[in-house]
């Protein structure tokens, strides 16, 4: 990592990290399955999410399409992690892919590809 924040900066933004990429994870399987699905990880994206969305349900306006909600409150969570984190810490925004998770995440696929020998 390339900063030198307390790790329990690190946890919370993973958390986030998890949370928002799990929601988005649902509105990208809901194009293509129900939620109702029987569908092993529809199944878990719904069980997991559905408490957030029933959180943000007072915060989350009637004329989103339903199946559009949990991208919804993806944005919060994308909102706290870009903008309030970086503004706790006392820095500036830090860019796009200072996210720590984002970043690791980066850092390993391009040790991967940079690893393989064509």
């Amino acid at each position: 990592m390339s900063a030198n924040f307390h790790p329990l900066v690190y946890i919370i933004d993973y958390i986030f990290g998890v949370i928002m990429w799990t929601l988005i994870g649902r509105v990208a399987m809901n194009i293509f399955q129900r939620e109702d699905s029987q569908f092993f990880f529809m199944k878990v994206f719904v069980k997991f999410t559905n408490p957030l969305l029933k959180i943000f349900k007072p915060l989350t306006p009637s004329f989103i399409i339903q199946p559009l909600v949990p991208l919804y409150v993806a944005w919060f969570f994308f909102m706290i992690r870009f903008y309030l984190m970086p503004w706790i810490l006392g820095y500036s925004v830090m860019g796009m892919l200072s996210f720590p998770l984002e970043s690791e995440i980066s850092r390993q696929i391009y040790q991967f590809f940079n690893s393989i020998k064509f």
